[in-house]
């Protein structure tokens, strides 16, 4: 919703550097929301594997079930703990994005970054999907 509805909505109604403000504002608990999102996921499946949930070793899907949890984990931790650190680092050297030049080594670092969180975001609605899918498709004995 906030990826593909909110941030959208709000480049298309506010003059681009008010937007980025606001957006700025909304991220941490974006960010932080999707880290407990995953780390909650992983403890649950892990408490229903401990006391003999259904999803048990060896059962189809159990491992990659595992995998993609731990990649959605994993994926969070980095944004959290580095990419957005670094994003908030060199947005505080772009005063704004309207009177910072386009090809200033700041912009450039901005853009490649945006990029990265850009493609992380969609790989981990795809893990999410995945997990969802395992849970519908996979069948246990």
């Amino acid at each position: 919703m906030y990826t593909f509805v909110v941030t959208p909505a709000v480049f298309r109604a506010l003059h681009r550097d008010l937007a980025a403000r606001v957006v700025g504002v909304l991220f941490p608990g974006y960010y932080f929301f999707n880290l407990a999102v995953s780390l909650a996921a992983l403890a649950i499946f892990l408490l229903a594997w401990a006391f003999g949930g259904s999803l048990g070793l060896g059962s189809p899907g159990w491992g990659l079930s595992l995998a993609l949890l731990g990649a959605g984990v994993t994926l969070n931790l980095f944004i959290v703990l580095k990419l957005y650190p670094d994003i908030k680092a060199v947005k505080r050297d772009v005063a704004s994005f309207e009177s910072v030049p386009a090809d200033s080594p700041s912009r450039r670092t901005f853009r490649r970054l945006h990029a990265v969180s850009a493609a992380l975001n969609v790989l981990l609605l795809a893990d999410g999907f995945a997990l969802l899918a395992l849970g519908v498709f996979v069948r246990n004995p």
